[in-house]
């Protein structure tokens, strides 16, 4: 029994040039760097086979080509610093500061009491 095998393969490319220019510059090298970029045709060629049905697979390369685009903005753009962890590290910082004083008073009663000084530590 044979069956006719139908190619659902569908392919999705853009010209990084028109990409680029309505994407911001921030994103441009992630875009370029890309697994997509095809740098001889100066193309993005994005491919999705992954279902039997065409229309499926083309609405799966406009996913990726979204994943792609919201990847780049994660990498490029840093995300906002919550409240807790900005506490965390002021607490951190203040922490550092004390004893490094405390290191220092340290080192200054030691070399007070070599010079004999009086400064013993007998507080």
């Amino acid at each position: 029994m044979s069956t006719s095998v139908v190619s659902s393969k569908a392919t999705l490319r853009i010209p990084t040039t028109s990409l680029l220019n309505i994407l911001p510059k921030v994103l441009h090298s992630s875009i370029l760097t890309s697994r997509y970029h095809a740098a001889k045709s100066n193309d993005l060629v994005i491919q999705s086979d992954d279902s039997r049905k065409q229309n499926d697979n083309v609405t799966g390369c406009f996913r990726k080509l979204h994943e792609l685009i919201v990847q780049a903005g994660r990498d490029a753009v840093p995300g906002e610093t919550s409240v807790e962890q900005t506490k965390r590290v002021e607490q951190l910082q203040k922490a550092e500061a004390a004893g490094r004083r405390k290191m220092k008073e340290l080192q200054s009663k030691k070399k007070s009491a070599r010079r004999g000084g009086g400064g013993r530590g007998d507080d």
